[in-house]
């Protein structure tokens, strides 16, 4: 099992945007594309305006095909362009693709 960890600094004024774009537009998605989302999470506390959110995945081939496919599906390529009319939700994303330590609780 590995995880992506997705962090997402949010353009100003975007926050309700992004949120709406990822509950209405991501969620079915993700799930059509099998990317099992674990959580998302705001920023409470700390310098940046940011959503983080983590994906669980089999291994890295399920990873790779899973945003494969959902990147180049029609439904996400026009429903992104019609979230973003007005401007980029965000101002920059990363990723990281994480495996647990042995210690772990989560495995």
């Amino acid at each position: 099992m590995i995880h992506e960890l997705r962090e997402y600094y949010v353009a100003p004024g975007k926050v309700a945007a992004l949120h709406n774009q990822l509950e209405k537009l991501a969620m079915p998605l993700f799930k059509k594309h099998e990317i099992k989302v674990i959580g998302f999470w705001n920023t409470m506390i700390g310098e940046n305006s940011n959503l983080i959110y983590i994906c669980e995945f089999k291994d890295l081939s399920h990873y790779e095909k899973a945003w494969k496919s959902f990147i180049n599906d029609p439904e996400w390529i026009n429903g992104k362009t019609e979230y973003e009319k007005e401007g980029p939700l965000t101002v920059r994303i990363v990723s990281s693709v994480i495996t647990p330590t042995s210690y772990s609780p989560l495995q």
